[in-house]
């Protein structure tokens, strides 16, 4: 086993001694304020672990193992060969935020099993942090044990009570799905993070780390054992779930507790768990905002199709620069700008290389340079994974010849090679190739229709954003995300990483070009609508994470609306932030800071709340002037989301404001030194 390097801190060689006493077949790990532990045991020759808040059983014992189909069932006739125990307490600095300086703190607890009657030899690495606990699997190289395939992973999560939920279904293709509120007892099969608040206010969350070279996984609750939950890895066109050869890791299974929410949203311990950066040179990856010629084919106005109604066309989109360049808006993304659109699902339909008739690549993106707008490319590929890897070298050098360092990539279809699903380890492999190539290059990534967010953007920070979401997109042709969703989403998708989720949509009833709507994705296009205010949209700017962050409208909409100011006045460059409050489903403020500057932005459900903020966050003597952007008297998400006031005010640290957040609203507040 490759064991961590690092020193041995005097607490922790305290805890080594007292391990005399536990005996060879149990081990015992503590977080490094004490307040966590792991406990390891082997009973009867079964491997298994729980976990301990203080007092408080949070995971029961569950049990470890996996299913090869050269060797069966390897979850009992384990002997527990050795065990060593070492800690990391470091600092380090991430090319982009919303934290930039990270804080990596933990005890690590390494097991080497052998399993009696095959000889395999099984390592399982626990680390555990003052916020949550990460363990994985680990076949080191040995005889007995070369190529394999894993036909089931029988890692257990066995929760203490029948806690209060938020999750999605389980699906092998698609993460964009209304997170559902219940009991634990009721999510029978689901897919990670899900996240849990128990009768004390404890909140636990599942998920995973360092998906690299694996499946993707989901959890499926056992009808023998409430609240337990056994590992369920998404399977290969052919049944088998993961194909390796030793050495080989998996990736890391994550539980975060923490006493309230919005630690939960403030955790690094997913990040913590990654490798460290890969890229030696970072100057080049940059966080932006951005705009799109995109929402106008959602919501039926354009098409991604050449035609009298194409979107992507070379005056439309310098009409777009235009605005960006006049409005600190740094990119521009474009889709529907190449051919094969009229080919929509077929093998081999998109070209990344040739361009529409009625679009000039090369003019597009010499005319953005010169308006120092970054022109944002887009792989749409139909899920034709194998297809789009013959042509992803060309395309990125075309990429870095026109000057273009940014990609937004799509897979919205069924996946090539049929059989195969977007969160199965064909895909997760596909994915990891695209943003190493993509490194390669120059070229930062926004993935859409991807594998889950588990902290890859440590070690490639090229991986800026992704979807895996029901984003924004939804409220053009669906009934649309409810006002609680983006109240689930911090707590639950982001703990994994940034989110593509596309807020900042000003025409929010959809009525501004009614009559020019055509409907591509739906029946009925009467009901389509944004459920938030326009206050709310301009908070979830600063409440959705992403280094890649998109004013989503069309530039119509935008074109002398004062509340554009906030977008424009927006630096998504984070430096630090800060939750301030959150429940679940329920409300939520954050503050992120920007060099000297702050920008907090505040959100509820279908509920009116009055949130009282302290602004203990800000420097000590200083002045700062306010701009704040709120729901006005009668605004309601339903009934009149357009009513919003625009104030100004000064502030100092330690002052207290009640924030009046309307049904489906929201504040947002931009805070600069006078």
């Amino acid at each position: 086993m490759k064991y961590l390097q690092s020193s041995i801190s005097l607490s922790l060689l305290s805890i080594i001694i007292l391990l005399g006493s536990c005996g060879p077949k149990r081990q015992v790990l503590l977080s490094p304020d004490s307040h966590i532990q792991v406990v390891f045991e082997v009973v009867d020759g079964v491997p298994t672990y729980a976990v301990h808040k203080d007092s408080k059983v949070v995971i029961k014992p569950s049990r470890l193992g996996f299913e090869l189909k050269a060797s069966g069932k390897l979850d009992s006739q384990f002997k527990l060969l050795g065990a060593n125990m070492e800690s990391e307490n470091t600092t380090w600095t991430a090319p982009w935020g919303p934290d930039k300086t990270i804080v990596s703190n933990f005890n690590h607890l390494g097991i080497r099993l052998r399993h009696q009657s095959t000889g395999i030899l099984i390592d399982i690495a626990f680390r555990a942090f003052n916020d949550g606990i990460g363990f994985r699997y680990q076949f080191p190289e040995q005889n007995n044990l070369g190529e394999f395939v894993i036909l089931d992973e029988l890692t257990e999560f066995s929760l203490a009570d029948n806690h209060q939920s938020w999750w999605i279904e389980a699906d092998y293709d698609s993460y964009e799905k209304l997170y559902q509120s219940t009991l634990l007892s009721e999510a029978k099969w689901v897919n990670t993070p899900i996240t849990m608040r128990d009768k004390d206010g404890l909140h636990i969350s599942i998920h995973e780390a360092e998906l690299t070279d694996y499946a993707g996984m989901t959890l499926q609750q056992l009808d023998d054992r409430p609240n337990t939950f056994v590992s369920a890895l998404v399977p290969w066109a052919d049944g088998s779930k993961v194909k390796g050869s030793t050495p080989f890791m998996t990736p890391w299974r994550t539980i975060l507790i923490t006493d309230n929410a919005a630690q939960l949203v403030e955790s690094n311990t997913i990040l913590n768990l990654n490798e460290p950066n890969k890229i030696d040179d970072t100057s080049w990856i940059e966080p932006m905002k951005y705009m799109g010629i995109w929402w106008g084919m959602h919501i039926g106005t354009e098409t991604w199709v050449e035609g009298d109604r194409h979107g992507a066309t070379t005056e439309n989109t310098k009409r777009y620069i235009d605005f960006a360049s006049k409005h600190n808006v740094g990119g521009l993304v474009v889709e529907g700008w190449n051919s094969g659109w009229d080919k929509w699902g077929a093998k081999d339909a998109f070209d990344h290389l040739t361009s529409a008739s009625d679009y000039d690549l090369e003019e597009v993106a010499a005319y953005a340079k010169a308006n120092n707008v970054e022109l944002i490319m887009h792989h749409e590929t139909g899920g034709d994974a194998e297809g789009y890897e013959l042509l992803m070298e060309p395309a990125y050098k075309l990429c870095q010849q026109l000057g273009i360092k940014a990609l937004k990539t799509g897979y919205a279809g069924g996946i090539y090679p049929r059989g195969e699903h977007h969160h199965g380890q064909y895909m997760v492999r596909h994915y990891q190739k695209v943003v190493e190539t993509a490194a390669k290059y120059g070229i930062m990534i926004n993935a859409h229709e991807p594998i889950k967010a588990t902290g890859k953007r440590r070690t490639w920070p090229n991986m800026m954003t992704r979807e895996g979401v029901r984003g924004m997109e939804w409220n053009a042709w669906s009934d649309g995300n409810p006002p609680s969703h983006t109240l689930i989403i911090p707590f639950t998708r982001m703990l994994g990483g940034p989110v593509d989720y596309t807020p900042g949509t000003f025409d929010v009833m959809l009525k501004n070009f009614e009559k020019e709507r055509v409907a591509w994705n739906a029946d009925d296009l009467s009901q389509t609508r944004v459920h938030t205010t326009i206050a709310k949209q301009l908070a979830l700017s600063v409440i959705l994470y992403s280094p890649l962050q998109m004013a989503s409208d069309l530039v119509d909409n935008y074109i002398d609306h004062p509340a554009f100011q906030f977008i424009d006045d927006l630096n998504v460059d984070f430096d630090e932030s800060k939750v301030l409050n959150g429940e679940v489903g329920e409300y939520i403020t954050v503050a992120r800071r920007s060099g000297k500057d702050w920008f907090v932005g505040s959100a509820t459900n279908e509920k009116a709340r009055d949130l009282e903020i302290k602004f203990d966050f800000l420097e000590e003597g200083q002045s700062y002037e306010v701009s704040y952007y709120a729901d006005g008297a009668k605004a309601h998400w339903l009934t009149n989301p357009d009513d919003y006031t625009i104030l100004k005010a000064s502030l100092r640290k330690g002052d207290q404001w009640t924030l009046k957040l309307a049904p489906g609203g929201g504040q947002a507040i931009v805070i600069k030194e006078k």
